[in-house]
């Protein structure tokens, strides 16, 4: 079951996409009684009984009124973060020695690399980036599996974490890498305004295999770049929700950007930056491909 937010005939709306992803039925059409302001109060307030209504939509979606996909614009499913999105830094170990942070042949997991990524607003797919050249040029991507939080909860064990779990999504957490170099910390490197993209929907958690193991890939102006696997996180997601959770709350609609593997522009030799005019696509094998235009 696949989620969106979308413009359509009714402005924007919140739905399922049929099994074919072809079109999507509105949940104020399966779901009359309720009114959702955004998805993160779409999950913040629903029931089980609906969810259960609503994963009978893709296959039985004749009995509602659908919209063709071709006919809306699909938005990002959340566009404005309950908090700060929660990012894990170096979790794939490819990524780590291409970056230069892992160096040594032998390397035990480390504890998890968390820190804050502040979004103003989320793009979409199809959205364009507003690349500050100015600022920083060296502007790269990072292809992410992003764990959508679905209850709030607090000191989660590790065999609970898919319990509090939502649903997935595709993340790209563009960097700007000489302010990460700059300022240390890497918040401000990671934060402009529009350098952060989900989408195109969130696929309810029941849909994917716990814990993921899912393709994921990048392509810079049809040029692949990164190829990976989500099993190969060094912390895995029931690592990442156990100790982020251990004396801190996390709330429904809270987003963990999981990490990127191997493949991103800094780490090739010589390092290879986005530039305007450029098309980043971010791909995860059952959720669907996150598109951005390098304005």
């Amino acid at each position: 079951m696949k989620f969106i937010r979308y413009e359509g005939k009714r402005g924007t709306d919140l739905g399922v996409m049929t099994r074919d992803e072809s079109g999507v039925v509105s949940l104020r059409d399966v779901l009359p009684n309720k009114a959702f302001a955004d998805m993160t109060r779409m999950i913040e307030e629903i029931r089980g009984d609906e969810l259960t209504l609503l994963q009978l939509v893709p296959d039985g979606y004749d009995k509602y009124p659908v919209e063709k996909l071709e006919n809306v614009r699909v938005l990002a499913p959340i566009e404005k973060p309950v908090h700060d999105v929660i990012c894990i830094g170096v979790n794939y170990r490819a990524h780590g020695e291409e970056t230069g942070v892992i160096r040594e042949a032998k390397f035990d997991q480390p504890d998890p690399i968390f820190f804050g990524k502040r979004a103003i607003r989320i793009l979409g797919s199809g959205d364009e980036v507003d690349f500050r050249s100015d600022i920083d040029p060296e502007l790269d991507y990072e292809a992410e599996l992003a764990v959508i939080i679905g209850k709030r909860c607090k000191d989660v064990a590790k065999e609970d974490a898919e319990s509090v779990i939502f649903g997935y999504s595709v993340f790209n957490d563009y960097s700007s890498r000489k302010l990460q170099r700059q300022h240390v910390q890497w918040m401000r490197g990671k934060s402009l305004d529009t350098y952060t993209a989900m989408g195109p929907c969130i696929v309810y958690k029941s849909d994917v295999a716990f814990p993921p193991a899912l393709h994921i890939c990048s392509r810079l102006n049809g040029e692949a770049r990164q190829d990976s696997n989500t099993d190969l996180l060094i912390n895995d997601i029931p690592t990442l929700i156990s100790t982020i959770s251990a004396g801190l709350t996390l709330e429904p609609g809270d987003i963990i950007a999981t990490g990127t593997p191997a493949g991103v522009g800094m780490g090739m030799d010589p390092p290879t930056y986005m530039e305007h005019g450029d098309t980043i696509e971010c791909e995860i094998e059952g959720i669907g491909t996150l598109t951005n235009h390098i304005k």
